[in-house]
């Protein structure tokens, strides 16, 4: 995380009490973990032992469900450890303080590219072009590292949270202003996508912390995580809304917290890996959202979970031409690489 974290968390959780009383309403609001409390707090105040949720229950994964198994790490060697991409060669990039650095798929380093600030979120174009969010703008890079744009500011509030690159388009996540933005390939803008419209059936994004997701798949469909409505919605290019899965729930098979899941990702069957925050987690849903198994339980990640109030530190996840999950650990410094078990 970079050092201005916290306030940015704060003033997310501080302008969308609004979205987090939707979430509360359905008995998972803020409160479900502590830490997004503490992080709405004013500074050197915290809330009581009183307002802690006991989520140990929750922590234990039926070993049933367990359908992958970890079979390596790559030790990354960056600062804040922040994001994750990977390429269509199977390179992987992370990003970190002021850096991007690019591993071949065993894990051998190959190449770094320095950074005017520390990305938030990663995306690799067909051509190796690498597209960065930068705290309110874009910045490429060529596939030799060379800085080919910087793009304008997304807006005044921007906060950009996530990058998907299509044949000609590059979509957006723009937290700050709940939108996301559909440019071309050059940086221009196109249209913004997902403002609440009745008339269209559009729900709105409601987004009560900086996290904000979306991928495009197979199928030409753009998806995004409704963070606050704990669901992934799904939009043609042209911003209409076609549909939504995912449902608000403490057990396995849902999402829980005031906004979940944080990042998601596809097999390349076309099936989704999603990650979670509070309760940390990494699970595969079927390409319609319904729950198959377990990638990694809460007991895989037991630094960000056994001291609620320990961490404000979240894990990023991609998937490789291998059916690999790749998943960005900021408290490990490192890579953490799951496959499907042999007899899943």
């Amino acid at each position: 995380m970079s050092d201005s974290e916290p306030t940015s968390r704060r003033e997310f959780l501080r302008r969308s009490a609004q979205g987090a009383a939707i979430a509360g309403a359905g008995g998972y609001g803020l409160l479900a973990f502590p830490e997004e409390a503490a992080a709405a707090q004013p500074s050197g105040r915290t809330l009581g032992k009183e307002f802690d949720y006991d989520i140990s229950k929750l922590q234990r994964t039926d070993p049933k469900l367990i359908q992958f198994e970890e079979t390596g790490s790559i030790a990354v060697g960056v600062k804040k450890l922040r994001a994750i991409a990977v390429a269509a060669d199977d390179r992987i990039v992370v990003s970190g303080e002021r850096v991007i650095r690019v591993f071949d798929k065993t894990g051998a380093k190959l190449q770094d590219i320095s950074c005017s600030d520390s990305p938030r979120c990663l995306a690799v174009a067909a051509d190796g072009s690498v597209y960065a969010g930068v705290k309110d703008r874009v910045e490429v890079f060529d596939a030799a590292g060379k800085r080919k744009a910087q793009w304008d500011r997304a807006g005044k509030d921007a906060v950009l949270t996530s990058i998907a690159v299509a044949e000609n388009d590059v979509f957006v996540a723009n937290a700050g202003g709940r939108i996301v933005l559909r440019y071309d390939r050059a940086g221009k803008l196109v249209k913004q996508i997902g403002k609440r419209d009745a008339a269209r059936s559009i729900p709105g994004f409601i987004i009560p912390s900086p996290y904000f997701d979306l991928a495009v798949g197979r199928d030409g469909v753009l998806w995004v995580v409704n963070p606050g409505r704990l669901r992934l919605e799904a939009y043609t290019f042209d911003g209409d809304f076609e549909l939504a899965w995912g449902e608000p729930s403490m057990g396995i098979k849902g999402f829980c917290g005031c906004c979940n899941p944080i990042h998601f990702a596809f097999l390349p069957d076309g099936r989704f890996v999603t990650a979670e925050k509070g309760l940390v987690r990494v699970k595969v849903y079927s390409a319609k959202g319904e729950f198959e198994c377990v990638v990694a339980g809460a007991e895989s990640f037991p630094n960000y979970t056994v001291s609620q109030r320990g961490t404000s530190a979240t894990i990023d996840l991609a998937v490789d031409l291998q059916g690999r999950v790749l998943v960005a650990d900021p408290l490990a410094g490192a890579v953490r690489i799951f496959m499907a078990k042999k007899t899943a």
